[in-house]
């Protein structure tokens, strides 16, 4: 079983994808959708997609005193990031992440698959609520990024915890994790290991009552 894809141009070229298709999605939204809370904390699917758009027109320059404003608080300083760039481009969230879907932006620490998790879990956030479901399923981007969240140590920015169970996909090759069972579909599990407990739903085996119990813990 390989880690899913290889080269640094396959992530980004992948991530182009991703944002592109995304922007197809919210061009089509109705006002109510966009108001739509999303699976992201408190942040509307608006939200969510100003966030994703805040690094590709955003500079250093411009988020630094956003960060300073918000006490080094990262964060925070999304939200602050995010909700500026609604103000100033709400109309033109699906214009811009169409825009730039091919910025090579990446976190500092996190490398280029840092950016390919952020848009998968967040493309979810925003799906998931609206009922729109991805029509493919694209198998070596989905084994990158759960491999990447579960053996990196960069994962923790996700929010990965290790919660003791042993996840199986069951619409690609992947299985990471050690102890009880828990299988379903690699989105959900993506969206298990990153906070999101509404993805229980979707996953059978002895190990759900684990991770249940961690989410209410």
């Amino acid at each position: 079983m390989s880690d899913g894809l290889v080269t640094t141009d396959e992530v980004y070229t992948a991530i182009a994808d991703e944002r592109r298709r995304l922007a197809d999605l919210l061009s089509e939204l109705t006002a109510e959708q966009w108001d739509t809370p999303s699976l992201c904390g408190d942040w509307s699917v608006r939200d969510v997609a100003a966030h994703l758009v805040v690094p590709l027109i955003m500079g250093v320059r411009e988020f630094m005193p956003i960060l300073l404003r918000a006490r080094g608080n990262f964060d925070r300083s999304n939200v602050i990031a995010a909700q500026r760039v609604v103000e100033q481009h709400g109309p033109q969230l699906p214009e811009l992440l169409a825009q730039h879907a091919d910025s090579r932006f990446k976190p500092p620490g996190g490398g280029p698959r840092a950016p390919l998790t952020d848009i998968l879990v967040h493309g979810q956030d925003i799906r998931r609520p609206l009922g729109i479901a991805r029509d493919v399923v694209d198998a070596d981007r989905w084994r990158t990024v759960l491999h990447f969240v579960t053996a990196t140590r960069a994962g923790r920015i996700f929010g990965y915890r290790d919660m003791g169970v042993s996840w199986q996909a069951t619409d690609i090759d992947w299985a990471g994790g050690a102890g009880p069972t828990v299988s379903g579909p690699a989105e959900a599990i993506l969206m298990l290991m990153t906070g999101r407990p509404t993805a229980l739903n979707d996953v059978t085996g002895d190990g759900v009552d684990v991770v249940r119990r961690r989410f209410a813990s």
